[in-house]
């Protein structure tokens, strides 16, 4: 079988996620996905926009779909470059700016998380809190 974020995990994730969103006074909407895209878990802090539901989802769902953090995806989707056009496939539920990471483990996927509600710059902080508490649970 393979292994999997189990919803104790994606919990501690978004508690330590939401713990760096209220630090930066933000109201965030934290998502938390198995290596498939699929939700594990979901967390929309009071007052967060209602778009930032999807596209954490969607930020979740495109790292684990490409198997790399989002704001590696910036540069090659611009305008003339090779992969300009990418966000407009897969039912537009790929997301090409940061905020969107993958959960490894001795170099397999586990887990995604997807953060929304900020700058991309805030997304990615947010975000990067969760992957580090994921790094001490599983280190």
């Amino acid at each position: 079988m393979t292994d999997t974020i189990t919803l104790d995990e994606a919990t501690e994730l978004i508690t330590a996620a939401e713990a760096a969103a209220e630090d930066m006074d933000l109201a965030m909407v934290i998502t938390v996905a198995n290596p498939a895209g699929n939700l594990v878990a979901q967390h929309r802090m009071d007052g967060a926009w209602l778009a930032s539901v999807n596209i954490s989802r969607n930020k979740a769902y495109t790292a684990a779909a490409l198997q790399m953090p989002t704001h590696e995806l910036a540069d090659p989707t611009q305008p003339g470059e090779s992969l300009w056009g990418l966000q407009t496939t897969d039912d537009n539920r790929l997301v090409v700016f940061g905020g969107g990471y993958p959960l490894e483990v001795d170099g397999d996927i586990v887990g995604t998380i997807g953060v929304s509600g900020g700058e991309v710059a805030q997304d990615m902080a947010v975000a990067e809190a969760g992957v580090e508490r994921f790094e001490e649970l599983r280190g």
